[in-house]
């Protein structure tokens, strides 16, 4: 996380504030596609997971070799629209300088290679996560990270157009990323094959192609509002805005690196406990995985959101217009996010999930013309993430709906063991960081306001945001590791 942050400032830097506009407006797909990546996974980890629970090898033979030859034609499928889309989009509908056109089309074949290599990766990546093996995961996201930097690094020493360079240099990271997931995959699981034994099965790739399909169209809500606001922004404000929104939304991905890395832990077990018939734990399960993915984001966002202008002008050179206030609200918008993301995963473990797609995918893509009814009206940039805020807390209460309908979820206990434990540590951590920035005038106070930030956060969430069941468990935890602690010790 620190090492992307401190990319994002020497690119920022080499690229100039116009150039990263332009690629954050054109290629910002490429800054979502973990995202994206992410909830494809989903599908194929979803039926591998259930088959797991079964203890059925052979069907997760199917669905991996099923799964596979899917998201090939997808991605060929989805090349060929984005290429046909770029044709309308530079015709008069960007607002790009006139000598960066040509550059930025280049950017815009990149990143469809990008998204090509990234939909076939998605089987592999599922396989990883069913099988929670989170070491190789870590490795290639180390991996790339580590790309990153050295590209970063290398920019300011290119000679010819560096926006072209980065753009290709990028797309390449994805290529050797998909290698990494793929030659691990086929020599580490036995389910990974593509061996002429295994059959087509036309009925499962019907199901799976029925679920990733809507998986996708949930996905592409999401990434088309996103990148739908970029666009607007782009049309009304130019590409400095962009490039204040590209950054807010690189440090709300950051941010929230802790807690998408609990949901990838806690899904395998969501989806093999429905694979068991344990609807139960299911629901329980994804109670946890949102108060803690809701816990572990706010103990970085609250301080971050305290301190953003102070942060942003140590952190970045030239900092954009609106990037403080933006940051601020794109991080409050994933805090709401946060209060209903397990339930999803449950969602997904029910299998039964069209409904729920169209209807919550809509509802996010309702923020464009919003948006454009309030540039239109002349308001700040900034409204359409007030708009965006109000849009997500409409999706919450549209999850918690379908998880009571679909999978039996009660609301009250849902609110009690949830949303009520919340409250407190939220209102004592934002108690903790006003009076630090209040009373407390020294360099580099952000470090003072995250950590005491935090000393109150934690203290206040064991005390207020445990249930008695989930304080047993904590308990458990301390006395075995003080135990481990102890007789080490007494060995040394």
């Amino acid at each position: 996380m620190g090492i992307t942050l401190y990319s994002t400032r020497l690119v920022l830097d080499g690229l100039g504030t116009a150039d990263y506009g332009i690629f954050n407006l054109i290629a910002g797909v490429i800054a979502m596609l973990s995202f994206l990546n992410s909830a494809m996974a989903t599908s194929t980890q979803r039926y591998l997971s259930f088959h797991q629970g079964k203890r059925d090898i052979d069907m997760q033979k199917k669905v991996f070799k099923n799964s596979l030859f899917m998201h090939i034609c997808l991605g060929i499928g989805i090349v060929i629209l984005l290429e046909g889309l770029g044709l309308l989009l530079f015709d008069g509908l960007l607002n790009i300088p006139g000598n960066r056109v040509s550059s930025a089309k280049v950017i815009y074949h990149f990143m469809s290679l990008t998204v090509f290599f990234t939909i076939i990766a998605v089987p592999f990546n599922g396989s990883l996560v069913a099988h929670e093996n989170m070491v190789w995961v870590a490795l290639v996201n180390i991996t790339e990270t580590v790309l990153k930097l050295l590209i970063a690094i290398l920019l300011g020493s290119v000679s010819g157009d560096r926006l072209i360079t980065y753009g290709f240099l990028m797309a390449l990271i994805t290529v050797v990323s998909f290698g990494m997931y793929a030659t691990f995959c086929f020599k580490k699981y036995s389910e990974c094959t593509i061996s002429k034994a295994v059959p087509f099965d036309r009925p499962l790739m019907k199901e799976l192609t029925s679920f990733a399909g809507w998986n996708l169209f949930g996905s592409l809500c999401s990434l088309g509002r996103t990148q739908g606001l970029a666009v607007l922004l782009n049309i009304f404000f130019g590409t400095v805005v962009n490039a204040a929104y590209g950054i807010a939304n690189q440090v709300a991905s950051q941010l929230s690196f802790f807690s998408e890395t609990l949901l990838r832990a806690i899904n395998p077990q969501i989806m093999k406990s429905e694979g068991a018939s344990d609807r139960e734990r299911v629901l329980k399960l994804s109670m946890i995985a949102s108060k803690f993915s809701f816990f572990l984001l706010a103990i970085f966002a609250i301080p971050c959101i305290f301190e953003m202008k102070e942060i942003l002008g140590l952190w970045l050179k030239v900092v954009p217009e609106y990037t403080s206030v933006f940051c601020s609200l794109i991080l409050t918008c994933m805090l709401v996010k946060q209060l209903t993301i397990g339930v999803q995963s449950a969602l997904q473990a029910t299998g039964e999930i069209k409904v729920y797609q169209i209807v919550v995918g809509t509802t996010l893509l309702m923020n464009l013309p919003i948006a454009w009814l309030l540039l239109t009206l002349h308001l700040p940039a900034y409204s359409v993430l007030i708009s965006y805020m109000f849009i997500e807390v409409l999706s919450c209460a549209l999850r918690l709906y379908f998880a009571k309908v679909k999978g039996g979820l009660s609301i009250n206990k849902y609110v009690n063991r949830v949303f009520a434990k919340e409250a407190l540590p939220l209102l004592f951590s934002m108690a903790a960081c006003w009076v630090s920035v209040q009373f407390i005038q020294i360099p580099l106070r952000f470090l003072f306001t995250g950590a005491f930030s935090a000393f109150v956060f934690l203290i206040s969430i064991y005390f207020f945001g445990l249930c008695d069941d989930e304080r047993e468990i904590f308990g458990r935890i301390f006395i075995t590791v003080k135990k481990k602690f102890v007789n080490e010790a007494g060995i040394l």
